[in-house]
């Protein structure tokens, strides 16, 4: 309690003014960040291009699977953005998780799919990562509920005033590390970052708030290919918890992300072999 989780440690070398920023801005959305990055995308869509001659044809790799792939390098290669605050303490978070939403179909009013998947950057190849997002899609799309479903479909029957009650309680065990690390792993807001594509129905980069339930620390949206002075680009819109680093840190991290998206072979490298 209160100096153990079952999904992260307690970070114990911390500065005075980062072990007292959640006393000054006790939940999340009262210590956000906005950040814009333009990422240059010609060499990754001529990358995708000639990767994908050998794959299956339902299974392209994407800019999107890029993305991932490289924020999931980031959460390794630099750990300090692989954090969260709960209880006013700063946490290291013990794995790379990412969770992003999907339409069961490509139409106006189709339901959204949320998945929530483990990265393994230091030993899975692309190939392995892309094959991995897949197959949690084809589940979703089945109709297949997952445990966090079968969890919100139990709870949205109860009365308003019962469903407060419940996820008083949650936040109750969550702050003192109480909450199985059963149910951890099959929320999706308990993630490294929550990430989303507008790019995919054409739309622009926006930002999105973090949400004050779970351990999110950042949200990420990735915007549509537009044309740029060098080639094609796109956006990504940053929300970032400044409490969990600070901002050159942070910076240079998301640098990273874009260096190696606009560089793509480092993306065909474990971060064994960091870059």
């Amino acid at each position: 309690m209160f100096g153990r989780r079952p999904d992260a440690t307690l970070v114990q070398e911390l500065s005075t003014m980062r072990r007292f920023m959640p006393y000054i801005s006790p939940r999340r959305n009262d210590s956000v960040f906005y950040m814009m990055q333009e990422v240059e995308v010609e060499a990754a869509l001529e990358f995708l291009a000639k990767k994908n001659v050998d794959r299956p044809t339902d299974r392209p790799i994407t800019l999107f699977h890029l993305f991932l792939r490289s924020l999931s390098q980031a959460m390794y290669l630099r750990p300090g953005v692989n954090r969260f605050v709960k209880a006013r303490q700063l946490w290291q978070r013990d794995g790379e998780w990412l969770t992003f939403s999907a339409k069961k179909e490509i139409k106006d009013g189709s339901p959204m799919l949320t998945i929530k998947n483990r990265f393994h950057p230091t030993t899975e190849t692309i190939e392995e990562m892309v094959d991995a997002i897949y197959d949690k899609l084809q589940f979703g799309r089945s109709g297949k509920k997952t445990t966090s479903d079968k969890e919100m479909g139990l709870a949205v029957r109860l009365p308003g005033f019962a469903i407060m009650v419940v996820m008083a309680l949650l936040a109750w065990l969550d702050n003192r590390g109480l909450m199985p690390r059963s149910m951890i792993d099959g929320d999706p807001l308990f993630t490294s970052a929550f990430v989303a594509n507008l790019g995919s129905i054409d739309y622009p980069a926006g930002f999105h708030h973090l949400w004050e339930y779970g351990t999110a620390s950042i949200f990420g949206v990735m915007g549509k290919i537009e044309p740029g002075a060098n080639g094609r680009k796109m956006s990504i819109a940053w929300t970032y918890d400044e409490r969990i680093e600070d901002g050159l840190y942070s910076y240079h991290t998301l640098e990273g992300i874009r260096k190696r998206i606009e560089d793509p072979e480092q993306l065909l490298t474990t971060t064994g072999e960091p870059v």
